[in-house]
């Protein structure tokens, strides 16, 4: 089989599916060296350091770069071509001993690089997907998609309330449901609240100095919340990336804002900007009446849960979260939330149009 110098694979990649990546692949098996340009129109809703940073980590053996292509396509018109060319050859300005396509503008493409044409599998016999598909339903092409474009498509949902108002209960109960539909549902992931590890650890660490330290004994210091913070983030954009269109959260960052609160008093920055660099979707509050207070020997707060599902509800609703209350006995509240995150996933991705292409 021959190989080359110097090969081109080039595209949207709106988002980079299974086909881009065996494209690439096949290609990076043929030359000495390859560059995939990314190319992306300012109408696209995914941004281009996205697409750039999703390609370089799933291919760190070869140059990605990026470009902004505002033009739209035309097979047939000589002065688009020459339009694009510009934009290629500035982002790919070295010689291309061959340009790899699934397309039938690959001829062309590779005559204006003065390449060879190398087309691989342009039927998508191996891979029967298409960014055209991936856009049109992400959930229904989620076994063609690479775990960074999982962890950024996931629909992230957060169970949260005050202590002892069943908000382990419930994600857990919604994992198990979506899990139970099957198919790509099956991977759905649950992550569970750091923030309790973490006062588990605390409290074992006291015990092995003073046995018998109880919970009361306690204590927390405003630094300690923005590593709780960030290790939650960690946690769950490592979930995101193995599992379902869908991740059940246990409390998330936003949460750790106002157990400093709790804890601390008053507000910690570091933590709220932690919060708001995580990507949530939908947060669920778990009402505190009808909920039997338990001490499980890490709680002490019974008399703070109205104070704490009003700060909840408050934060949620001053900072523009999309929230649902959840009341009612179990089954009630496993009911209401399943028909809360159906409807969130009923709305979709949201891709807006690449440019139109006449070919």
């Amino acid at each position: 089989m021959k190989r080359f110098g110097h090969g081109l694979v080039l595209g949207k990649f709106y988002p980079p599916h299974a086909g881009h990546h065996h494209l690439v692949r096949t290609a990076r098996d043929r030359c000495e060296t390859l560059t995939v340009l990314v190319c992306a129109a300012s109408v696209e809703s995914v941004p281009l350091a996205d697409r750039v940073a999703w390609m370089r980590e799933a291919h760190p053996e070869v140059r990605v770069v990026g470009a902004v292509d505002d033009i739209h396509m035309d097979l047939d018109d000589a002065a688009v071509w020459d339009a694009h060319m510009e934009v290629f050859t500035a982002a790919v300005p070295e010689r291309v001993d061959a340009v790899f396509t699934s397309e039938s503008y690959g001829e062309e493409l590779a005559r204006r690089f003065g390449a060879e044409s190398v087309l691989v599998d342009p039927a998508r016999t191996l891979h029967p997907v298409s960014g055209t598909a991936v856009r049109a339903d992400p959930a229904g092409c989620w076994d063609h998609l690479e775990p960074p474009v999982r962890a950024a498509l996931a629909r992230r949902v957060v169970v949260l309330g005050a202590e002892s108002t069943g908000t382990t209960t419930l994600a857990l109960a919604l994992a198990d449901h979506y899990r139970r539909r099957g198919g790509v549902w099956a991977q759905t992931r649950y992550v569970a609240e750091y923030g309790r590890e973490f006062s588990e650890a605390k409290l074992a660490a006291l015990r092995a100095e003073w046995p018998g330290a109880q919970w009361e004994d306690v204590s927390f210091t405003t630094d300690d919340f923005p590593l709780i913070a960030e290790t939650q983030n960690a946690r769950e954009e490592a979930a995101a990336r193995v599992g379902s269109p869908v991740l059940l959260c246990d409390t998330d960052s936003f949460a750790t804002t106002v157990w400093h609160e709790r804890y601390i008093g008053g507000r910690n920055p570091l933590v709220e900007k932690t919060a708001d660099r995580a990507t949530h979707h939908l947060w669920l509050l778990t009402d505190h009446e009808g909920v039997a207070f338990e001490d499980d020997g890490l709680r002490d707060g019974e008399e703070l849960r109205p104070w704490m599902t009003d700060r909840f509800r408050a934060e949620l609703a001053r900072t523009g979260r999309r929230f649902v209350e959840i009341t009612g006995s179990r089954s009630e509240r496993l009911d209401a939330a399943v028909a809360a995150v159906d409807e969130l996933l009923a709305t979709g991705w949201h891709f807006t149009p690449p440019l139109p292409e006449k070919r």
